[in-house]
């Protein structure tokens, strides 16, 4: 028997959870919550006809992007410093384990009252939920280095520097793609309580908005925006990974 190609299974999943939330939204007690692919659909034009959907997905993607690049350039420095240091893994480490436990959404009076309603309190509750997802990511990857290339390389006459650099870094890397992963999952699951924050525009705030007015189309609407462009930059971290890691799938087999 023939294989089916995974594209096609792909497609086949599509058309089938479409044409189950065809049925489910044809039934009026469940059609009042999930409106139908058609009236999705004819939001969606009427959106992008009227300019309010790139406006929305400009300002969210500005956010997220924002929040989360901050996210990673703290994470990476620290989570190395953490798995390299005993010191500071033993000061930061209850730190990080502590806020990892506390929802942003919590966080949120406590930003909008420190730095007001604007951009920067957006940015800030995305940035928390980023850098503590990549952060314990990164540092997990590091502390799982294997030894023996480290042993390997002092032998040889390495130095600390030197290893840091040559072996932990580049063994480290698919670790740090990961994180970046889930840290960008992060800053989409935040986005809606970043927006909570006073946004006056913004997919969370369009979510928010049109549920104030039981708009459920425009909803479900926002959510598969985000669920899509989500998709896709998940989609792109992996080629990245798939691209810069290749040396790894070499090296074990």
């Amino acid at each position: 028997m023939k294989k089916i190609p995974n594209w096609m299974l792909t497609i086949i999943s599509l058309i089938v959870g479409i044409l189950v939330w065809y049925l489910l939204s044809s039934i009026p007690a469940i059609g009042a919550i999930i409106a139908s692919p058609v009236k999705v659909l004819k939001s969606f034009s009427t959106e992008i006809g009227s300019g309010r959907m790139w406006t929305n997905v400009w300002a969210s993607l500005l956010r997220v992007l924002g929040g989360f690049s901050l996210g990673l350039i703290v994470a990476i420095p620290v989570a190395f410093l953490m798995a390299w240091y005993s010191l500071i893994r033993s000061i930061v480490d209850p730190w990080i384990q502590f806020f990892r436990t506390i929802p942003p959404i919590a966080l949120i009076p406590l930003v909008i009252v420190s730095q007001g309603v604007g951009e920067s309190a957006k940015i800030s509750v995305i940035f928390v939920a980023t850098f503590l997802v990549m952060v314990i990511t990164i540092f997990q990857g590091i502390r799982n280095v294997d030894p023996t290339l480290i042993r390997a390389a002092r032998v040889l006459g390495a130095r600390d520097r030197d290893i840091f650099f040559e072996v932990i870094v580049p063994a480290s890397f698919p670790y740090i793609l990961v994180g970046v992963r889930l840290g960008l999952a992060a800053a989409w699951t935040t986005l809606v309580a970043a927006e909570l924050t006073g946004a006056n525009k913004g997919l969370g705030n369009m979510i928010m908005e049109a549920s104030l007015y039981f708009r459920m189309d425009v909803v479900i609407l926002g959510i598969i925006v985000i669920g899509i462009i989500g998709l896709a930059m998940d989609k792109f971290v992996l080629f990245l990974e798939r691209r810069l890691t290749g040396w790894q799938e070499l090296r074990q087999s």
